[in-house]
């Protein structure tokens, strides 16, 4: 991957658990949102476990140039946002998302995009993790939504269906 532009809930669960490092490993640059900056910080306000992306030397902080560009949906954060207005910005961009409705606005708009499963998979591909099943059970103890029939999906992408 070239460029991933990457909202909150990814930085969150990787850095939960303890896989950051895998973003500078898949991709050459890696691009958040001031949004998703200031949610981050939001939750670390509120005592919980969350990283500082614009403490992280690999990670560029850009704002988008024109956030006219998305239909108003009122149901999308100002991360989903942001990171939507970002992409086409750039010609080889991922956006690294998780909400189900930013992902529909996504693909509706040709953004090409991905989520935190999608990335653990690539980590597997890459031998940068060795399983996925242990980090699908931390995943779910840390509340990420993962439907029976998503794990189950994502098992068998990995190879680890028994």
């Amino acid at each position: 991957m070239s460029e991933v532009i990457c909202d909150t809930s990814p930085l969150q669960y990787l850095y939960q658990l303890g896989l950051l490092h895998i973003f500078r490993a898949l991709a050459e640059h890696i691009v958040v949102p001031p949004a998703v900056v200031h949610e981050l910080a939001a939750g670390r306000d509120q005592g919980v476990s969350l990283p500082d992306p614009a403490a992280l030397e690999w990670v560029t902080v850009r704002h988008p140039d024109s956030a006219a560009v998305l239909p108003l949906i009122t149901d999308l954060g100002p991360g989903e946002t942001e990171v939507l207005a970002l992409a086409p910005e750039s010609t080889d961009a991922i956006a690294i998302l998780d909400d189900a409705l930013a992902r529909q606005v996504a693909a509706a708009l040709d953004i090409r995009f991905r989520g935190t499963l999608g990335l653990l998979l690539d980590a597997k591909q890459a031998g940068l993790v060795p399983a996925v099943t242990p980090l699908l059970d931390q995943l779910q103890a840390l509340r990420f939504r993962l439907s029976s029939h998503t794990r189950e999906m994502i098992l068998n992408l990995a190879g680890e269906t028994s």
